[in-house]
């Protein structure tokens, strides 16, 4: 097995300057390659920034993050107590063929989670939402 990466995140943006950080370490420290890195830190700074816009009910989400890198994949498991929200399901499909000011706001996260991404699967469970994600290494 690989290397590891644990964390329970703020609920304020600059939280994201220490995920990208901390990815990028974990990548280092794994020799993941390049665009590895960067698909692995725009997927989990989308959904990160949607559980802090949208997955709050003025109580604290309790966001946390687990990677796993693996010989060939990586598995990375975010979870949050918010809103019960299954964004696999329930986000609205983006217009990709909308300019950037017809676009309606919403999905795009998603939509860039299930293409840069493996696999990803919802479940809410012991009062958190979960998402599991995996990604091959090397696409």
């Amino acid at each position: 097995m690989g290397a590891s990466l644990s964390m329970a995140i703020n609920t304020t943006r600059d939280e994201l300057e220490r995920i990208s950080g901390a990815i990028e370490e974990l990548g280092q420290q794994d020799d993941w390659p390049d665009d590895l890195v960067f698909r692995v830190n725009l997927v989990l700074e989308e959904l990160i920034l949607n559980i802090m816009d949208y997955g709050q009910d003025g109580e604290d989400p309790d966001i946390s993050l687990e990677i796993e890198s693996e010989d060939n994949s990586i598995s990375i498991e975010l979870s949050d107590r918010g809103r019960p929200f299954d964004p696999l399901t329930e986000a609205p499909e983006p217009d990709l063929t909308a300019s950037v000011g017809e676009r309606r706001v919403g999905g795009l996260g998603v939509h860039l989670t299930k293409t840069l991404m493996d696999d990803v699967q919802y479940t809410h469970e012991g009062g958190r939402n979960r998402l599991s994600i995996v990604t091959r290494k090397v696409r």
